[in-house]
């Protein structure tokens, strides 16, 4: 398994929590000490795991962020 490292920015929100205490969640996220990204994924309740999640840049962000605007929920 690859090493990587990360921290996370900044808690945006919890999406959704399941019956084991793992959470969805939209975070700001620093990769390797990349500059920080926007990132959906699965958190243990104390951070040490993670799900396999998407990262999106600004940009990424902005233009999901129009496709949901445009649908009909």
């Amino acid at each position: 398994m690859a090493n990587f490292e990360y921290e996370i920015m900044e808690e945006l929100g919890v999406l959704s929590t399941n019956q084991s205490g793992w959470t969805k969640e939209l975070n700001l996220i620093s990769w390797n000490g990349r500059p920080p990204k926007f990132d959906i994924r699965d958190w243990s309740p104390d951070h040490e795991k993670m799900g396999k999640g998407l990262t999106f840049s600004n940009e990424e962000l902005k233009e999901l962020q129009e496709i949901i605007n445009e649908i009909d929920l």
